[in-house]
């Protein structure tokens, strides 16, 4: 079996089951524990799964938190706005669209101004640049997060059953093959996934640093959206763009 063979049915296994043993993966793969081994530290190296005594477990992000919205809108700015301009070529004047809480999302609303389109969103940020844009939108209710500014939870999910979209745009912190497109809450997760559901069209909006990585939560498969992104890492290009519509990498 090939390495990359053994490290996909690694990942998946993990993102199954949270956590791994070293014996089970042995088992799985037909091989010995010296080969198993490397492979968790080469995956481990690429940021993908840390091991722990025995076995593997889900990467842990910095302190157990997602980045706050201060941190993630001072990285690859150039990036999200060369997605967020192409993200935004996709909505037509009369749609109903989504938008998801998120840096690279909240970028795309410069570029909707002159369209005449009606917004829900989950994002403090988004409802107060949707407002000075002067664009029609709908703000969910549910639990703020602090870091995020995000409202998610039971009562934003509800807010969200009484919608139904043309288009919706979400964000994700991790995009792989075998683990899909991942976030590390799992409310806003839940929240994604249902507005993908609600949704004719989804686009995933992914900036080159997410491509490869796998975050604690589970949102959907690649198939399930198309991906959005300024340029997707040779080695990840074909195993992605089997699965998805790859736009712009």
């Amino acid at each position: 079996m090939l390495n990359e063979e053994r490290y996909r049915r690694i990942l998946r296994l993990l993102q199954e089951k949270g956590i791994v043993k070293l014996q089970e993966l042995c088992t799985m793969l037909e091989a010995s524990e010296s080969t198993v081994r490397r492979d968790l530290q080469d995956l481990e190296e690429r940021g993908q799964l840390r091991r722990v005594h025995g076995g593997a477990a889900l990467p842990a992000l910095s302190g157990g938190l997602e980045p706050g919205m201060a941190e993630k809108s001072a990285v690859n700015l150039p990036q999200k706005q060369k997605i967020a301009e192409m993200a935004s070529g996709f909505v037509r004047s009369g749609e109903a669209i989504y938008l998801d809480a998120g840096t690279t999302t909240l970028a795309m609303i410069p570029y909707l101004k002159e369209k005449s389109i009606t917004v829900v969103t989950n994002g403090l940020p988004q409802a107060d640049a949707l407002l000075e844009a002067d664009i029609p939108s709908y703000l969910l209710g549910g639990l703020a997060k602090k870091r995020t500014k995000a409202l998610v939870g039971s009562l934003a999910l509800d807010n969200l059953g009484g919608f139904r979209f043309d288009r919706c745009f979400l964000g994700a912190n991790g995009v792989h093959p075998d683990a899909g497109y991942t976030t590390p809450d799992p409310e806003e997760a839940a929240l994604k996934r249902r507005a993908s559901e609600l949704s004719s069209l989804t686009y995933v909006l992914a900036d080159s640093s997410k491509i490869g990585h796998v975050a604690f939560s589970k949102i959907m498969e690649l198939d399930k959206a198309a991906l959005i992104a300024e340029q997707v890492p040779e080695r990840w290009r074909k195993p992605i763009a089997e699965m998805t519509n790859l736009i712009g990498g």
